[in-house]
């Protein structure tokens, strides 16, 4: 067995003989290990002591390894790219806000729907196409984004239904 430990002894990574895995220990206790295929195992990670960018994370599943049921704080921007759709089908999977140029008479509707999701539609209609709506969009009787003109639709899933509201044409 192969054993380097730092000046600190803190931290010792060990080469097993013919396995060729390494371990990661801490005053003597092991905390994570790298096997000879390749598989990472960790028992603990102490967060407070990364510094800089995680590796990216290949082929694993980080369920029960996040917690994102708690509150979030964030300091940088949080933003969803817009899809670009030229029919109506839009796909909440793709994305949560969308760009809408229909190229003739269509019908909005949506696709895996789920409850909460919600976001904005920008719909332009420059050559005033008739644009009807699927059986699972709920809207007012005001609803107009059949005469020419650009605009904002914002919407809200309850996981059946998908309920929308559009703004007047805007210039």
């Amino acid at each position: 067995m192969s054993t380097i430990k730092s000046s600190s002894e803190h931290l010792t990574l060990n080469a097993d003989g013919a396995s060729k895995d390494i371990k990661f220990q801490a005053n003597g206790v092991e905390k994570a290990s790298i096997s000879s295929a390749g598989a990472f195992t960790s028992t603990t990670i102490d967060a407070t002591a990364l510094t800089g960018n995680l590796p990216a994370i290949s082929g694993a599943s980080l369920t029960g390894l996040v917690a994102l049921t708690a509150d979030q704080s964030w300091s940088g921007s949080q933003r969803g790219t817009p899809s670009t759709v030229t029919d109506g089908t839009l796909d909440l999977d793709t994305a949560n806000n969308f760009k809408y140029t229909p190229s003739g008479a269509d019908t909005l509707e949506f696709s895996n729907e789920e409850a909460g999701q919600s976001g904005f539609i920008t719909v332009i209609n420059a050559s005033g196409h008739a644009i009807s709506v699927g059986s699972e969009v709920k809207k007012g009787s005001s609803w107009d984004v059949s005469t020419a003109g650009t605009y904002i639709v914002s919407y809200y899933c309850d996981g059946t239904n998908v309920y929308v509201s559009a703004s007047e044409a805007l210039s």
